[in-house]
C-alpha cells in the first residue's frame, strides 16, 4: 500500500473536517445573529452544501475512482441524473426512518428533513462520489471485508461513524436539563457532525496502523 495514497487521503478528510469548522464559523462574519444553536436550520444548510461541494470537487480532482474506460456525454448526464435521484431518494428514506424512531410526525418536518439531508450529505453522498449510483458496489462496501481500496474503507468508517453520532446525539433529548441544545434535532445533528469528523481523523490513522494487514483484492 503506497503512503502517498495514504497522505491524499488524509489530506482530502483534513479538507472537509475543514469545511465544517468553516462552515460554522464563517456565516457568523456576514450574517448577523448567526450561531449554530440560534439559527440552527441555516446552519445545517450551510453545513450540507459546503460539505457536499468541497466531496465533489475533491472527487473531481483526486479520481480515487477512476475507470479506465470513457464514457460519453449522455452517460455522464444519466448518471448525475441518478446521482441526484439516489440523493434525494436517500433524504426520504434518513427522513422516515429519524421519525419511525422517534422524531414528531406533523411538527417540525423542516427540522427533520434538513437533518436528514446532513445525514445524506454525511454518508450516501460520498457513495455516489466514490462509487456511483450502483446499489450492488454499495452493498458489498458494506459487507464484511468488502473494501477494495482506503477511499473505500475510509467511506465505511465515516459513514458508521456519522450514524452512530446522530444516534448518540438522541440521547440527551429526553432529560429535563432544559438546555437549548436539547431542541430537535440540535444534539442529534451535532452529533452526525462531530462523529463525520471523527470518522475523517480516524480512518486515515487506522489505514495507516493496519496498512500490513490490508490487501485490497479486485473482485
Amino acid at each position: 500500500m503506497r503512503e502517498a495514497e495514504i497522505r491524499r487521503l488524509l489530506a482530502a478528510n483534513l479538507l472537509c473536517a475543514v469545511s465544517i469548522v468553516l462552515a460554522t464559523a464563517g456565516p457568523a462574519l456576514f450574517l448577523d445573529g448567526f450561531s449554530v444553536l440560534g439559527t440552527h436550520l441555516t446552519w445545517l444548510c450551510v453545513c450540507s452544501v459546503s460539505v457536499a461541494t468541497l466531496n465533489i470537487i475533491l472527487h473531481l480532482v483526486l479520481k480515487p475512482s477512476q475507470s479506465p474506460k470513457r464514457s460519453s456525454f449522455a452517460h455522464k448526464i444519466s448518471r448525475f441524473l441518478k446521482c441526484c435521484i439516489y440523493f434525494f431518494m436517500s433524504c426520504i428514506l434518513f427522513h422516515a426512518i429519524i421519525v419511525l424512531y422517534g422524531a414528531p410526525l406533523i411538527e417540525s418536518v423542516t427540522e427533520t428533513f434538513l437533518f436528514a439531508v446532513l445525514l445524506s450529505t454525511f454518508t450516501t453522498l460520498q457513495c455516489l462520489c466514490l462509487l456511483g449510483p450502483n446499489i450492488q458496489a454499495w452493498i458489498r462496501v458494506f459487507s464484511k471485508n468488502g473494501a477494495m481500496s482506503i477511499w473505500e474503507s475510509s467511506l465505511q468508517i465515516t459513514s458508521v461513524c456519522s450514524v452512530l453520532g446522530a444516534w448518540f446525539g438522541a440521547f440527551p433529548i429526553p432529560l429535563d436539563w432544559d438546555r437549548p441544545w436539547q431542541v430537535w434535532p440540535i444534539s442529534c445533528s451535532l452529533g452526525a457532525t462531530f462523529g463525520y469528523m471523527a470518522g475523517l481523523i480516524i480512518a486515515p490513522l487506522w489505514i495507516h496502523w493496519n496498512r500490513k494487514q490490508l490487501t485490497y483484492k479486485s473482485r
